[in-house]
């Protein structure tokens, strides 16, 4: 099991997502973020006054996948988070310990979103 976090673009979340739910992984946490990384500061002027803007808003995504579905996540995020551009994003993979689904008490790979090979969508290898 890994805990999945990715960090992209805000207007590249409906790609993300879309491309997450045909690979067949709907169990994620969305939060709103702001960071830096390669991308250049910029200089605006609001109200006669020189602002440097250090932080860009960001989506971060957040799943916690069986590892067959570890490259198969990676694959859908860099597929709808990719733009070419400075400042697309990272994806940072963490083993998980433990997973304890409250509801019923399952653990570990029980209590992540079941899977059936239905749901798994051509172009996404396993």
């Amino acid at each position: 099991m890994k805990l999945i976090t990715a960090v992209v673009r805000p207007e590249r979340v409906q790609q993300v997502k879309e491309a997450l739910f045909q690979a067949g992984i709907s169990g994620l946490t969305l939060s709103r973020v702001s960071g830096h990384g390669g991308e250049q500061e910029i200089v605006e002027h609001y109200r006669g006054t020189r602002v440097m803007i250090e932080f860009r808003d960001k989506v971060e995504f957040r799943m916690a996948v069986s590892e067959p579905f570890v490259e198969v996540a990676i694959r859908a995020i860099c597929q709808g988070a990719r733009t070419g551009e400075v400042g697309d994003g990272k994806i940072f993979v963490q083993p998980l310990e433990r997973v304890i689904r409250i509801r019923t008490g399952e653990e570990d790979a029980a209590a992540l979103t079941p899977v059936t090979e239905t749901r798994l969508t051509p172009g996404f290898p396993v």
